[in-house]
């Protein structure tokens, strides 16, 4: 057998004694469903024979890892957001890793503040949304493991929600459903995904030959969209494509503040499929893919610490989900 570090056994160690890869001998702890069960059992026996301990304080020391990875998100009372964190926390501890998580509050300078102060704790970092320059996102790739999520930056690793296939088949429903005047309520304009389906939306009413208007809501939340839409009805607009869910239940109390019905007086979609269980009438949605990115993100961020290659680029398709917020135009809805 190989010789101890400091009377220790390592990773290295049991990886060379069973004859495969460190990354293969760390699943066997880690996501020991990734690898055939005899190589786990067989991997497991030999670390047992050299004393090896996966504990992560010990795996720390002998590897010169944190056994921390650090999750940022723009802003976490925003339903998109908690099912992604709890898809890479679960993955996280079934990998023995503890997950610190940042909340920037929209603020670029504030993610700066994050990045900088969990640098050094964490052995890798999940941008969700953010909201640095590409240059600062690049430097830190470059220093530390990272994925993203929603961003997309060629050279980083990143997962990217499309949503834009959804986007034109909520168009392609509105239409079917005699539509000729809708409204795109949007979001913060530096967001990745505002900027896909905004782009999407005005590609889509151009081919259709649709009037659109840009309600430019700046950060999304609950009041953004109630209070837009007095706004909204002023452009003619008979349907809306929000930017999310959030805006989409403002959306919805506000007509019902108005002694107005949706469906029957307006149409009204949202993106993200993270409330259609809360909301009156049922929210038709873009799905969004919410936890799937968060699980693509850590298996992603896994592999890089590891060191190993993955696919710099993962791509999770949106759909339209079709409930109960649409319907067919009315020639009064006005």
């Amino acid at each position: 057998m190989t010789s101890k570090r400091n009377g220790r056994a390592t990773l290295a160690d049991v990886a060379a004694a069973a004859g495969v890869s460190k990354s293969t001998a760390s699943r066997a702890f880690s996501r020991p469903e990734l690898i055939r069960p005899e190589n786990v059992e067989r991997i497991r026996r030999i670390a047992a024979e050299l004393g090896y301990t996966a504990d992560p304080r010990a795996r720390a020391l002998s590897t010169g890892r944190t056994a921390n990875i650090a999750v940022i998100v723009p802003d976490i009372a925003n339903p998109f957001f908690p099912p992604l964190v709890r898809a890479v926390e679960s993955g996280a501890e079934r990998a023995e890793l503890a997950v610190f998580l940042g909340d920037t509050d929209e603020s670029a300078s504030r993610e700066r503040v994050l990045v900088d102060r969990l640098e050094k704790q964490v052995d890798g970092f999940v941008l969700a949304s953010p909201r640095l320059p590409d240059a600062q996102i690049r430097e830190l790739a470059e220093r530390v493991p990272t994925v993203l999520i929603n961003r997309d930056i060629p050279g980083v690793h990143r997962v990217l929600v499309d949503a834009a296939t959804g986007v034109r088949e909520a168009v392609e429903l509105l239409i079917a459903l005699g539509h000729r005047a809708i409204a795109y309520l949007a979001g913060p304009p530096e967001s990745w995904a505002d900027q896909q389906r905004r782009a999407a939306v005005v590609q889509a009413a151009a081919h259709a030959g649709l009037a659109l208007s840009v309600l430019e809501l700046g950060r999304p939340s609950y009041e953004a969209g109630r209070e837009c839409v007095g706004s909204m009805i002023a452009t003619g607009a008979t349907a809306a494509i929000a930017f999310d869910d959030v805006i989409a239940h403002g959306v919805l109390a506000g007509f019902a503040t108005l002694g107005r019905e949706v469906p029957a007086d307006f149409s009204v979609i949202g993106c993200d499929d993270v409330l259609a269980a809360t909301t009156f009438p049922a929210l038709t949605t873009i799905s969004g893919g919410s936890a799937a990115s968060g699980a693509a993100a850590l298996d992603t961020l896994l592999a890089l610490i590891d060191g190993e290659h993955p696919e710099q680029r993962t791509a999770i398709a949106g759909h339209l989900v079709h409930r109960a917020s649409v319907s067919a135009v009315r020639q009064h809805a006005r």
